[in-house]
């Protein structure tokens, strides 16, 4: 699995101009799920996005993680992460799953996180989404397990 973790204010997904997903702050994660990615991967994604500590606390530190600010999730599916373009100027997307396993690996991530007290909201798998997206300071994150 591999991960784009964004800290986020005032994000929010539609698809087809239908509001789908809101937050008012906390993490947009977009999520790659990889052929060989299984059960464990779900469970070591989420316990990381939840224990993550990228928001400041009172001492201007990134010391606490999403659950500690009582922060939201919006969790993305993104099969585009695993985009190959080391041979060409197209991307390849044979490192990505097929869609009858990255679904239910993305939703399984869904539920690990809420599971562990972090609200997540998430897109439609497959879908074309529209994403508005307020970076805070900006804090981008890459995670692979």
């Amino acid at each position: 699995m591999r991960a784009v973790i964004q800290r986020v204010r005032e994000t929010s997904l539609s698809v087809d101009g239908k509001l789908i997903s809101q937050i008012p702050f906390g993490l947009a994660v977009y999520l790659g799920v990889a052929p060989e990615d299984g059960e464990e991967n779900a469970a070591a994604m989420a316990k990381k996005i939840a224990a993550l500590r990228i928001f400041e606390d009172e001492n201007g530190k990134m010391n606490l993680s999403v659950r500690d600010v009582k922060g939201e999730v919006l969790l993305i599916s993104q099969f585009t992460l695993f985009g190959d373009c080391r041979h060409g100027n197209r991307p390849g997307f044979s490192g990505a799953a097929r869609p009858e396993l990255a679904d239910p690996l993305y939703q399984r991530t869904a539920q690990l996180l809420a599971e562990q007290g972090v609200p997540v909201k998430t897109g439609v798998f497959g879908a074309d989404m529209k994403i508005q997206q307020f970076n805070d300071g900006p804090v981008t994150i890459l995670y692979e397990c």
